[in-house]
């Protein structure tokens, strides 16, 4: 039997009833044999991707500036009937971009495995019991339960509850959320805020108002500050590369060098020298950063994430369940009016639902000696915690059909209900500070008869004892120079009690100290924003001041990662420098979150930023590496042509160059790097100077090279007897001194410590720089594509380039201490500077 899919707005003219009879199904839900029918018949709850032909994709690749000058040199190869040069030059083309493709494939499916941990969940009524599905798997008719943070699966009709509150401002532009009860109708893609309902789904996919399911992972494609920054440099070093092509091809115009000659000779040139393969080494570091994190039980939605963590130096921690283990044990209880303790616990467990697997209702609950004392009452209507009203209520009927309401909360708000006089209102707030200091949680418990009135019935301590690794996990993060503030909407007793046990100490700032006022929470005053940055945890924080407090924190010049689980910490978690959404997290919080975590607990966040760290510095040495390959080849081409006026290298050469220099880089995403004890910032000034430094001793060392065998070698019979040299020799001198020494650089730019100090070189980078050394050697000495060159010149090009490793290594530690030297000298002139104007509190410290 088909079923038709229902629109809003004809879902919002019909009954429940009705609705049923159309969508032929009932407040039972369905069977799976009909959902596996109208899956058939409606297919999946997701929107109809149209995937871009793999063709389409690889043929990009050979559209764009770098594509289009190896192709006009191709075009120029073939009009001046250089076949050797064409077919080269064709294979470069195809290489980079089977390379380009591959990487991007990898990242893209790497990405699309870890999106599937991040799909939309469901609950819904199948064979009469409820079940977790994910929100794929809907179909018209099924039944489905909605309650706070849920993102709402599809279009639905309300039919049981006592109401919901629906944030559908990305929807309809409504900027409060709507209140809805039985009978509206809400859409695929708004946002439950409050309370909790049953609803029937009336249409799903393409068909909802929506037009698709919520989008949980932001595009892989999105830009990075560091990718921003290497892609400057790229763009940097293209202009390098063309100005000097301009002055060469002025140069040799003058020396009457045939111009199609000269205008192919360039171009090769400039292809060479530019980073033809920064885009592939990028997305393939970023991808197996993604991969790595997800095998540590963190998901990264925004790739860009990874390199954002490798900054922080403030993380901001949700205390339950993350530094604690959210396994609430039940304490004795202080009695009021209860007569004894299990009527007390009684009380809160008929505040409680079960099948909500909510923490504090199976602590409640599980404190009952007998479980089947509940099967004498009937719940007939549950109103669940929301962060506003801070309190569950339970409303049951008992055998003898008396209605009462039962309800369980924070013990100021259920107080505030009930008519206490003062000596009782005055015992209630010692005993839950004295509970606190102990580290307890307490929930005041009261019932309501049928006049309205409520009854103080006692307070239930629970205690959350901190995560077995907390500790160890704080300890580390100190170590990578992170400081962990605890955010917690608890009291500061309790907040005071756990950091302390934490190590993390004790100076609790509460909340409502700062946020004054109903002030904007996103514009403090200077003295506010350094009580932030000083504080060492938040007690008593809604959900609007963890957003101030990041705000702050940013304003401080921090970098701040933050933890959520809940709804309302979606505005914190965007504007987090890397929202973290921690295990259990509602799909509002995972869909905001740069980081998904599924494992509890810290140490992953620690992890993350080790791996993020680790990436970094693979980043910085490849950057490094290829400025100072650039000024290399680019120097070292047009000073020879100059100086000797003869071309030292072919365009068979200088292609072949660029292709072997593209598979040591493409190792680098594997290497092996030290992690940095303190956050990481991209330095500009920094990279440029030891590139810089590099590329100019490399240019050095090449031309020494080439002028000693040109204007000594060649000129001195008796080494001449010995082996005798011409200037296709030199060209092949050269191709192999470029191979060798600048493949050799990799080893000085990837650590900044001295080269035979660990961390090693990984076994992928380390076989690759010696595997093209090995086959340049061997094209050189059997002439291979190049004229061939002795034996014996090939041991002494190698020996030399050895050599100047060791001395560009000397230089390069050399120049890293001066910087540190410069920095340290930056701070502490700043520090000075500083003191007099941190006490009034108006520096913008960072």
């Amino acid at each position: 039997m088909e079923v038709q899919q229902i629109g809003s707005e004809e879902a919002k003219s019909k009954s429940s009833d009705e609705l049923y009879k159309i969508l032929s199904t009932s407040p039972d839900g369905l069977s799976d044999e009909e959902v596996k029918q109208r899956l058939e018949q409606c297919g999946p709850n997701a929107l109809e991707s149209k995937e871009e032909s793999a063709l389409l994709k690889f043929l990009q690749f050979f559209w764009g500036p770098i594509p289009w000058m190896i192709e006009v040199a191709a075009i120029l190869s073939i009009i001046v009937k250089h076949w050797d040069d064409f077919i080269i030059i064709a294979v470069l083309l195809i290489f980079n971009a089977v390379i380009g493709f591959a990487e991007e494939h990898k990242a893209a499916n790497a990405l699309a495995a870890l999106k599937k941990g991040l799909a939309l969940k469901a609950r819904a009524l199948r064979g009469g019991k409820w079940q977790e599905i994910d929100a794929s798997e809907l179909v018209p008719g099924d039944i489905v339960r909605l309650r706070l943070g849920d993102i709402i699966p599809a279009d639905v009709k309300l039919v049981e509850g006592a109401y919901i509150s629906i944030d559908q401002a990305a929807l309809t532009g409504e900027s409060l959320p709507v209140s809805k009860k039985v009978g509206d109708v809400a859409y695929s893609g708004s946002v439950a805020k409050q309370g909790e309902m049953v609803a029937v789904v009336t249409s799903t996919g393409s068909q909802t108002f929506f037009g698709r399911t919520a989008k949980l992972v932001e595009s892989a494609g999105a830009v990075s500050h560091f990718q921003k920054a290497v892609m400057r440099i790229g763009d940097f070093l293209i202009f390098v590369s063309v100005g000097l092509s301009v002055l060469l091809i002025t140069v040799e115009l003058i020396r009457h060098m045939p111009v199609l000659d000269l205008v192919q000779f360039v171009l090769i040139l400039v292809i060479a020298s530019i980073p033809v393969a920064m885009p592939a080494v990028l997305s393939v570091t970023m991808a197996l950063g993604a991969l790595s994190l997800s095998k540590q039980k963190a998901i990264v939605s925004r790739l860009q994430a990874i390199e954002e963590m490798a900054g922080i130096d403030i993380l901001c921690s949700d205390k339950t369940g993350t530094l604690t283990k959210n396994q609430l044990a039940l304490g004795d209880p202080v009695l009021f009016s209860a007569n004894d303790a299990q009527e007390c616990i009684l009380a809160g467990a008929l505040a409680s639902k079960e099948e909500n697997q909510d923490a504090i209702d199976l602590a409640v609950i599980g404190g009952l000696r007998e479980k089947a004392c509940l099967g004498h009452y009937q719940q007939t209507e549950f109103m669940p915690f929301d962060p506003i009203g801070k309190r569950t209520e339970g409303t049951v009927k008992d055998t003898q059909g008396v209605v009462i309401k039962f309800t369980k909360g924070a013990p100021q708000v259920v107080v505030d209900l009930c008519n206490l006089d003062d000596k009782d209102k005055e015992r209630a707030e010692k005993t839950v500070i004295e509970m606190a200091s102990k580290g307890f949680r307490t929930l005041g418990v009261a019932k309501s008869l049928e006049d309205g009135n409520w009854d103080f019935m006692g307070i239930l301590p629970l205690y959350d004892p901190p995560r077995d690794d907390s500790v160890d996990t704080i300890e580390q993060a100190k170590k990578h120079g992170i400081q962990v503030k605890m955010v917690t909407g608890d009291n500061v007793a309790i907040a005071r009690e756990i950091s302390g046990q934490l190590g993390m100490g004790t100076h609790i700032q509460l909340a409502s100290d700062i946020f004054k006022d109903n002030s904007d929470p996103g514009h403090l005053s200077a003295e506010d924003a350094m009580k932030i940055e000083k504080a060492e945890g938040f007690a008593q924080v809604f959900p609007e001041h963890k957003y101030g407090i990041i705000k702050a924190l940013q304003d401080r010049g921090h970098l701040v990662a933050m933890t959520g689980d809940g709804v309302n910490d979606a505005p914190a978690l965007k504007q987090a420098d890397t929202g973290v959404a921690v295990s259990g997290a509602t799909d509002a919080a995972r869909a905001a979150a740069a980081l998904v975590l599924t494992a509890p607990g810290l140490s992953v966040i620690i992890k993350a930023v080790e791996t993020a760290r680790q990436i970094f510095e693979r980043m910085m040495s490849y950057t490094i590496y290829r400025i100072a390959m650039t000024i290399d080849i680019m120097f070292f081409v047009v000073l020879a042509m100059l100086v000797f006026k003869f071309k030292p290298l072919t365009a068979v050469m200088i292609i072949l160059l660029a292709l072997l220099d593209d598979i040591p880089i493409m190792t680098i995403a594997y290497d092996n790097t030290r992690i940095d004890p303190k956050p990481v910032k991209w330095d500009m000034h920094s990279v440029l100077t030891i590139s810089t430094v590099l590329g100019i001793l490399a240019v050095i060392q090449t031309f020494s090279l080439v002028a000693l065998i040109y204007e000594w070698w060649m000129n001195n019979p008796q080494l001449q007897n010995w082996v005798k040299l011409d200037t296709p020799h030199i060209q092949t001198i050269a191709f192999l001194q470029l191979v060798a020494g600048g493949h050799l650089m990799l080893f000085v730019t990837r650590t900044k410590k001295f080269l035979l100090k660990p961390p090693f070189p990984a076994w992928p980078l380390f076989t690759a720089i010696i595997g093209t050394q090995i086959l340049a050697a061997l094209m050189c000495g059997f002439g291979w594509l190049v004229p061939a060159l002795p034996w014996e010149m090939i041991g002494i090009v190698w020996i030399y380039n050895i050599i100047w490793m060791f001395f560009q290594d000397i230089v390069k530690i050399v120049v890293y201490r001066m910087i540190n030297n410069r920095v340290k000298h930056k701070q502490k002139y700043l520090s000075i500077m500083n003191r007099p104007l941190h006490t009034h509190g108006s520096l913008h410290q960072g």
